[in-house]
C-alpha cells in the first residue's frame, strides 16, 4: 500500500531538550514522588482545559431529553470534542515524564492551535454521517425498517468511530494532509486490529458511562479515556512513525 505524502513530520515530537530540561529535573527532582506528582498535575489540568473546551455543546447536551427527534441536535453538540480530544492527546504526548514538564496548558493550547482546522476537516464529516445514522437508527420502529438494517447501521457507525479514533490520533501527532490522514486511519484499522480492537473497548466503556450516568460523568473523565486511547494507539503511532515520516 503506498502514499503520497508530502513533507510529513511528527508535530509531537519534542524539540529543545537537553541541558536546561536537566537542570530543570535536578531542581524540582528525579524521584518516583516527583514523577508522579508531575503526571497528576499534567492530566487533572489536561482535564479541566479538556472539560472547558466541550463545554459549549456539553451544557445543551445535557439538558436535551433523550428524545429520537433531538438526535441531530445532540449530535451537533459532539463539534468541540473533536478538537479538545485533540488538543488533549497533543498535550499528553508531549508529556513524557520529566518531573520538570509542568506546563500542560500551554501544550494543550500549542495543540489545539496546531490541530484543530485539521481534526475539523474530518471530524465534521464523521459527525454529518454519524447523524444520518442516528436518524435512521432513532426512526427504525416508527418506519417499520427491519432488525436487521439497524444491525447494519450499528455496525457502520462503529467502525467509522473506530476509524475516526485512529484518525484523531494521527491528526493531533502527525502533519498529514487531511485525505492522506484519513486514508491512513483506514489503514491501520485493519494493519494494526488490536489497536481497533482496543478502541472497541474504549468505545463499550464510553457508551456504557454515557448510558448509566451521563454525558458530564464521560467529560469529566476524559482524560483518562484520552490517555488510554493515546495507549491503545501506540502500536499504530510508532508504525506510522517508522513507515510514514522523514
Amino acid at each position: 500500500m503506498s502514499f503520497q505524502i508530502h513533507a510529513p513530520s511528527a508535530i509531537g515530537s519534542r524539540s529543545g531538550s537537553g541541558s536546561a530540561g536537566s537542570a530543570g529535573s535536578e531542581e524540582v527532582g528525579e524521584g518516583a514522588l516527583a514523577r508522579i506528582t508531575s503526571a497528576i498535575y499534567s492530566l487533572l489540568t489536561v482535564d479541566v482545559l479538556l472539560l472547558l473546551a466541550v463545554l459549549p455543546g456539553l451544557v445543551p447536551l445535557v439538558l436535551l431529553a433523550r428524545d429520537a427527534a433531538d438526535a441531530p441536535l445532540a449530535v451537533a453538540c459532539l463539534i468541540p470534542v473533536g478538537p479538545a480530544v485533540s488538543a488533549a492527546l497533543f498535550a499528553l504526548r508531549r508529556h513524557r515524564g520529566d518531573p520538570a514538564d509542568l506546563r500542560p496548558a500551554a501544550e494543550f493550547a500549542r495543540g489545539y492551535r496546531l490541530n484543530a482546522a485539521g481534526v475539523l476537516k474530518l471530524w465534521l464529516p464523521y459527525l454529518a454521517v454519524l447523524s444520518v445514522m442516528a436518524v435512521d437508527l432513532a426512526h427504525v420502529r416508527s418506519s417499520g425498517v427491519p432488525t436487521w438494517w439497524a444491525a447494519i447501521v450499528v455496525v457502520f457507525a462503529v467502525a467509522a468511530t473506530l476509524w475516526m479514533a485512529n484518525a484523531l490520533v494521527i491528526t493531533s501527532l502527525f502533519s498529514f494532509r487531511t485525505r492522506d490522514a484519513a486514508r491512513l486511519a483506514a489503514y491501520f484499522l485493519g494493519a494494526t486490529r488490536s489497536v481497533a480492537l482496543g478502541n472497541l473497548c474504549l468505545l463499550i466503556v464510553a457508551v456504557g458511562v454515557v448510558d448509566i450516568a451521563s454525558e458530564a460523568v464521560l467529560a469529566l473523565f476524559g482524560v483518562c479515556f484520552a490517555a488510554a486511547l493515546l495507549r491503545t494507539a501506540q502500536p499504530m503511532i510508532a508504525r506510522v512513525t517508522k513507515e510514514f515520516t522523514a
